[in-house]
């Protein structure tokens, strides 16, 4: 059988073990509502807020400022819209060209039904924005500025620290951090962010396992309505055995942080150098990105073809973002970068973790000269 090696960690990751283990023991014993007020419910109900508090304490918020969701892209969207539906007197929103799908899409929504304007911030060649760009952007009536710490497709980090300072000193606005691919990654703080949005399934969690952090002094409208769950602010039966695993997925990521990063770099350094003696490759990310994420172009084979040349030899990659995989059309982040549509259409990103090997980055890179040679 074809060894298969798996280089799409920013899409998705395989759960950790220890997560694993003991949400199947979860499984088997508390089945139960957690809403419910006999001893079992009563049970889980504690565990739950316990698990609240843990996360809480990993980020460095209150307990009260997690809200479980079903994952980043609910966080999000819940972000954007609970903001501003409860400041109707406020019509703006500022976010960039370069944000996730699901910031995208709502702040498109935002437009098209509910006739709010939007200031989609330009990007560098690099991937970031510029603080000067953010402070020409901001209005009385910007109700919410969303910006990423990490991007997906590139691992470009943008200031977010200096621009949530400058929203929160110069406007009245409040600021929304997507944080999904920056955690366990690099150090994250949420000081004088508003908002934030993360994902156990990019730190070896479960899918379907989100946080929404709003900090108390944040007006929020839900989404979802229903009865008191998540303190009144997303309704539902609550996902309670889901939810308990994201503390012990947040501990173990932030724990093997500092670890992980240093093999990650020397991963990193290996695919660059061999990417850099390939004729006709062109590398997408910053010097200065998160470094388990590498996007490069070979123009003269587009993403698909290259993807599925690199599956057959037993390397799962992906083009872009991985909620655009579908999309023929070329990637908006390295068009917003300034690149051609030849370049952001052949495109391919490169995501690595703890587990992958040297060996298996020298391969790849032998499997790309192959290719190259092949069919350029």
């Amino acid at each position: 059988m074809q060894r298969r090696v798996y280089l799409d960690s920013a899409s998705t990751t395989n759960i950790d073990p220890e997560v694993l283990n003991a949400y199947k023991q979860l499984l088997d014993r508390y089945y139960v509502n957690s809403e419910s007020l006999y001893d079992e419910g009563a049970e889980i109900s504690r565990m739950l807020e316990k698990a609240r508090s843990a996360c809480a304490g990993l980020l460095g918020v209150k307990s009260n400022e997690i809200i479980f969701t079903a994952g980043s892209s609910e966080s999000n969207s819940a972000a954007v819209k609970g903001v501003c539906f409860a400041q109707p007197q406020k019509k703006h929103i500022v976010t960039t060209q370069i944000e996730h799908s699901s910031i995208l899409n709502a702040c498109r929504q935002m437009e098209r039904v509910f006739g709010y304007d939007v200031t989609y911030l330009p990007v560098t060649e690099k991937g970031s924005i510029r603080i000067d760009d953010l402070k020409r952007a901001l209005r009385d009536d910007t109700a919410l500025v969303s910006i990423m710490l990490v991007n997906n497709e590139t691992g470009a980090v943008n200031p977010v620290s200096e621009a949530a300072e400058y929203v929160k000193k110069h406007s009245h606005a409040f600021f929304h951090c997507d944080i999904t691919q920056a955690v366990g990654k690099m150090p994250v703080s949420l000081e004088n962010i508003d908002l934030a949005s993360l994902s156990a399934h990019k730190l070896e969690g479960l899918k379907g396992s989100g946080i929404l952090v709003k900090k108390t002094h944040v007006p929020f409208e839900p989404l979802i309505n229903g009865g008191e769950q998540e303190g009144g602010l997303r309704g539902g039966t609550s996902n309670a055995q889901v939810n308990m695993m994201f503390a012990r997925t947040l501990r173990l990521a932030l724990e093997r942080e500092s670890k992980n990063r240093d093999h990650i770099s020397r991963l990193h350094d290996i695919l660059i150098e061999g990417l850099r003696s390939i004729d006709g490759i062109e590398i997408n990310s910053p010097e200065d990105g998160l470094k388990c994420t590498v996007s490069f172009s070979y123009e003269k084979i587009p993403s698909e073809v290259m993807q599925n040349a690199l599956n057959r030899a037993g390397f799962m990659v992906s083009a872009r973002s991985t909620c655009e995989a579908h999309s023929n059309n070329p990637s908006y982040v390295l068009q917003a970068m300034g690149f051609s549509d030849a370049r952001a259409s052949s495109c391919i990103r490169v995501s690595m973790s703890r587990h992958n090997t040297e060996q298996e980055i020298r391969d790849l890179i032998h499997t790309l000269k192959e290719i190259t040679d092949k069919y350029g």
